[in-house]
């Protein structure tokens, strides 16, 4: 949190094409689909699906935002400083638009699963508070039924051996609300700006 702070408070940022990080769907004949993550700073989680999936290169990721969700329904229009303070119940998450024809959503649950850890109870590394949950936050009844096969898969084959256990949340999507705007593409306009040290590839 602190690292964070000092991060927007230090580092001034470049002028970046947002254009750059988005791409269009590859064919007319099929919709893109959403995928919604809460696993720590938002920083970073955005930042290591775009830096594997970039949209420059058509591997499946179209765009994403990050923003809060999972919050109280009372608690409208959340900003960072509130949910940082924990009372909204909100997580940060990234939410990311993606062509299932380039990509599947069973490969970026798996990703997701793969890059931060979800063995920790509302904390990545030094990072704490309910809004550094890990989370899956399914579409549809379809991206339900992926998440739980995959969680499973991830936890036999990955954490069994080593003796921990998935405390991932999986909850249907509720209503999403976009952080400010510099928080968006937090680290491709900042590159040595604060990041996670859970954020990276565990296998």
């Amino acid at each position: 949190m602190l690292g964070r702070l000092k991060a927007l408070l230090s580092l001034s940022a470049p002028v970046i094409n947002p254009a750059a990080y988005t791409a269009n769907m590859s064919t007319s004949s099929v919709q893109p689909q959403i995928a919604t993550f809460a696993s720590g700073c938002f920083w970073g989680v955005e930042h290591i699906f775009l830096k594997h999936f970039p949209p420059a290169e058509d591997k499946g990721i179209l765009k994403t935002a990050v923003g809060y969700t999972g919050g109280k329904e009372s608690a409208a229009s959340p900003g960072y400083q509130t949910v940082c303070s924990g009372t909204t119940d909100h997580a940060e998450a990234v939410r990311i638009e993606f062509d299932p024809t380039k990509v599947t959503y069973d490969e970026l649950v798996e990703f997701f699963y793969r890059t931060h850890d979800p063995t920790t109870v509302n904390r990545q590394g030094a990072d704490t508070g309910t809004q550094y949950r890990s989370a899956i936050f399914y579409n549809s009844p379809e991206q339900e039924t992926i998440a739980k096969r995959v969680t499973e898969e991830v936890q036999k084959e990955h954490f069994d051996p080593i003796g921990k256990k998935i405390v991932t949340e999986l909850l249907p999507a509720s209503k999403w609300w976009d952080a400010e705007d510099y928080h968006q593409l937090y680290l491709f306009k900042n590159p040595s700006g604060y990041q996670c040290p859970t954020h990276r590839l565990h296998w």
